[in-house]
């Protein structure tokens, strides 16, 4: 696939000066691309690694000297990661499913599939289902009963879909996420270690069981619009309410989201996220990979929590946090750069043991 650097910037809304009819095949990093390459150099940092590049037309900086690093044409990035989100869209190629339905396919004769969609082989739909029109379906998928799908979703192979989940328009889901299996609930005939743990901070010979009575899920999943659920990523049905997410929130490969949550919209849940049962996620809220959220917690809206942090307690809105426990981001900075000097200041403590027993009188 190529394209002039006209088109180019015509798709990007981008400056672009030089020789616009020349072609470029793909982006590429400036020390990889060829000569038919567009070189991505939207940093000053990258401006030796596009001086060496056999590439002729290159993505640079606003105001860098294009000329003067061999180029014949270039196009401006006014901010750099935005434009790259367009470069790559512009060279992307759709996924390849043919058109209509799979002769190796399940759907129940109760179900509704949209004008436009295309099913791939071994995939399963049960009765009552809804398909909205233009949806792909690859291969292996299976789509339990009383599901609705909005229009131009996109479903990948694996992907589970369980009894009564509602997902809105555009909606991606990456190879293998499961979207509406049980919560984990189980309760004890008697109070059981953990509640006794939980409020009292010990165990007894009382709380030990051996006896786990689930809890059913009878409720579901509401997604909202343009809904992303990443690679391995589980979602599960609400307890009595539904699990819900919001509009144009994204959720990353490995994320486990557990029954009762609601997130709002526009939220960023990145890998290896964990969200326990009957939290309460504000809108345009950004978990970093690898946070954990314990049960019960409210996160308020514009929370940034970075990776790697364990979320106890409830946050305010309008909060960055970091570190186990979260803690603000001031306050965690200062903890880190205090924690690195706990040895010096242990050294200095034992040194000043051995100066006070020195000095002390022997009786």
């Amino acid at each position: 696939m190529s394209m002039s650097i006209a088109d180019l910037a015509a798709a990007l809304g981008a400056e672009a000066v030089g020789d616009l009819s020349l072609t470029v095949a793909r982006p590429a990093a400036p020390g990889d691309a060829a000569e038919g390459d567009l070189a991505l150099a939207m940093e000053p940092s990258y401006e030796e690694a596009a001086r060496r590049s056999p590439a002729r037309a290159a993505l640079l900086w606003p105001g860098a000297d294009w000329q003067g690093m061999g180029f014949a044409a270039a196009l401006f990035a006014p901010r750099s990661r935005y434009v790259m989100a367009g470069v790559t869209r512009a060279f992307d190629t759709d996924l390849v499913l043919a058109p209509g339905i799979h002769p190796m396919t399940d759907i129940h004769p109760e179900a509704e599939i949209g004008e436009g969609a295309a099913i791939g082989a071994f995939v399963t739909i049960g009765p009552g289902v809804r398909i909205g029109p233009g949806a792909r379906i690859f291969s292996h998928v299976s789509i339990a009963e009383n599901v609705s799908i909005g229009e131009g979703a996109l479903i990948q192979s694996g992907v589970r879909i369980m009894r009564g989940v509602q997902i809105g328009a555009g909606f991606i889901a990456q190879p293998n996420a499961v979207i509406g299996g049980d919560g984990f609930s189980f309760v004890t005939p008697e109070r059981g270690a953990v509640e006794e743990a939980k409020t009292t901070g010990r165990i007894t010979g009382r709380g030990r069981t051996d006896i786990y009575t689930r809890i059913q899920s009878i409720g579901a999943v509401r997604l909202g619009d343009d809904v992303e659920v990443g690679a391995g990523a589980c979602i599960d049905r609400g307890t009595v309410a539904d699990t819900t997410v919001g509009d144009g929130t994204k959720i990353d490969n490995l994320v486990q989201i557990g029954h009762n949550v609601v997130i709002g919209k526009g939220c960023m849940i990145c890998g290896n996220v964990g969200i326990a049962g009957s939290c309460r996620i504000g809108d345009r809220v950004v978990l970093g990979g690898g946070v954990g959220v314990a049960d019960h917690v409210t996160i308020g809206s514009d929370v940034i929590v970075a990776g790697g942090s364990l979320v106890p307690s409830s946050i305010a809105p309008n909060q960055v946090m970091m570190g186990i426990p979260a803690m603000p981001r001031d306050v965690g900075i200062q903890a880190m750069v205090l924690q690195r000097k706990l040895p010096e200041l242990f050294r200095m403590m034992r040194e000043m043991q051995k100066r006070v027993s020195k000095s002390e009188p022997t009786r």
